[in-house]
């Protein structure tokens, strides 16, 4: 008898053991949540806790050099990742659709979605206040099984750490646990596109 493994979902996970670029992230972030009214009201109006710049700001790598850096870290990271899933690109690189950053105060969480007419999602962690929630993937088998019995790893939450950089293929279901820390959860999240 043989049992194999069908259809894998990968989760990609690195540092970018880069603690300067980190430390510059977190100061623009803090200034972008400052400054951007239009990203505040639209928190506001839309019931996110803290701030996002999701709905204001789609210029980032230009409007701000440290994001410019991130895009090319960014960029390398995400063609490793394509390649490891086996993506056949035609000669073609994935490019950045959208980045956006993240501000969330305690008690703030997001419910779960996927990212329709991308390829590859992903987060950049920059503060993560101990309690301040892990990101959760659902298996995305989930609404076909039915009436099968319940299984464990139906749900897998990641812990990041400052630095850590995840990538997914932007299909997978994912939201973000409540916030229970104190202090902000920041981090920075984008799709790329083919």
């Amino acid at each position: 008898m043989t049992v194999r493994t069908l259809f894998p979902t990968h989760l990609y996970e690195a540092s970018l053991a880069d603690a300067a670029l980190v430390d510059d992230l977190d100061a623009s972030v803090r200034a972008l949540a400052e400054e951007d009214m239009a990203g505040r009201r639209w928190s506001k109006e839309h019931g996110y806790r803290g701030y996002t710049s999701y709905a204001s700001l789609n210029d980032l790598p230009l409007r701000d050099p440290v994001f410019a850096d991130l895009k090319r870290v960014l960029d390398r990271h995400v063609a490793k990742f394509a390649a490891a899933c086996g993506m056949e690109l035609a000669g073609r690189k994935l490019k950045l659709d959208s980045l956006w950053v993240n501000l969330l105060k305690p008690g703030g969480g997001h419910s779960g979605h996927l990212h329709p007419h991308s390829v590859v999602s992903g987060t950049v962690y920059v503060a993560v206040p101990e309690g301040a929630g892990g990101i959760r993937f659902e298996d995305p088998r989930l609404p076909m099984l039915m009436a099968a019995p319940t299984r464990p790893g139906t749900f897998e939450t990641v812990a990041p750490e400052p630095g850590t950089l995840l990538l997914w293929e932007s299909w997978l279901r994912h939201e973000v646990m409540p916030h229970a820390g104190k202090g902000e959860r920041i981090s920075v999240s984008f799709n790329y596109r083919w």
